[in-house]
């Protein structure tokens, strides 16, 4: 097992107990990662077509038991983003018909759902967004009203917000919405980020040059894979052993200030997560 002198934590991948599971931690692991915020896969990837909130819950127990397993593995530990995919929407409108504003109420039923396993300490965020693929006006204003209450439920829980959106460098607008719901905007996270980003806080795909890129800015941000562990995609999103690569990668540029902005300043500042803590569990 590697040990790259430094918490190294994937901000953002999926783990499915049918697939590779616990086996894709062990090859985080064993190239040095120590820490993964691990985000439930889509609700209809477990076989659930939501009718209302409670019915998200499966997917949530099943996240957080993946969660539990991982954290016996870990030279750390990892935490649960619980949330509803924001393709969801697409799937409620285009295939069962629902009525965009339908199909919004649902998914905020579901975050709702989440906020309950955030307020009682067994997620560090949640998770919305609105769909990266052209949709309807009526569509596109849904989806952010499932982010505006997705911002409310944070931050009446206390925990941060992990959102999928489209490939963007501005998020201004999700910014306001969260500092109108008293969430205050660091405390958001775009995934799936290139190096640069305004407003919220990026958790930059792990490519080399948006790697650069985000050092070179200089401002907070996370490193992540998105492995969605799909046994018909193996190693997409990008493999679990790529953010411990990375992080060497970053230490042989002689980029150590930055190592610790993304694997313990920001972790801390975004989650309430001490990864350095947490290695001595």
């Amino acid at each position: 097992m590697t040990d790259l002198g430094t918490p190294v934590l994937d901000d953002h991948l999926h783990l499915d107990a049918d697939n590779r599971g616990i086996d894709a931690v062990e090859d985080f692991v064993h190239l040095g990662g120590t820490h993964l915020l691990v985000v439930n896969k889509p609700s209809w990837h477990h076989g659930v077509e939501a009718d209302e909130g409670e019915d998200f819950r499966p997917v949530f127990e099943e996240t957080i038991r993946l969660v539990e397993e991982a954290s016996e593995i870990l030279p750390g530990r990892a935490w649960p983003v619980l949330g509803v995919h924001p393709g969801l929407i697409s799937r409620l409108v285009d295939d069962r018909d629902f009525a965009p504003e339908d199909a919004g109420e649902l998914m905020r039923a579901g975050i709702d759902v989440a906020a309950e396993y955030a307020s009682d300490g067994h997620a560090v965020a949640l998770k919305s967004g609105r769909p990266h693929y052209d949709v309807s006006d009526a569509v596109w204003e849904a989806s952010n009203e499932v982010i505006r209450h997705a911002c409310t439920r944070a931050a009446e829980t206390g925990v941060a917000l992990q959102l999928h959106t489209e490939a963007t460098e501005d998020l201004t607008d999700v910014a306001e919405w969260a500092e109108d719901a008293g969430l205050p905007p660091e405390r958001v996270v775009k995934h799936y980020a290139s190096g640069e980003l305004d407003g919220v806080t990026k958790s930059v795909m792990c490519e080399k040059d948006y790697l650069e890129t985000a050092v070179e800015v200089g401002e907070p941000f996370l490193m992540e894979t998105d492995f969605v562990d799909d046994a018909d995609r193996p190693g997409a999103v990008m493999g679990p052993k790529t953010v411990p690569r990375r992080v060497r990668w970053l230490q042989e540029q002689g980029h150590d200030d930055a190592i610790r902005v993304a694997h313990v300043e920001t972790p801390e500042a975004v989650y309430g997560i001490d990864t350095r803590a947490t290695l001595d569990e």
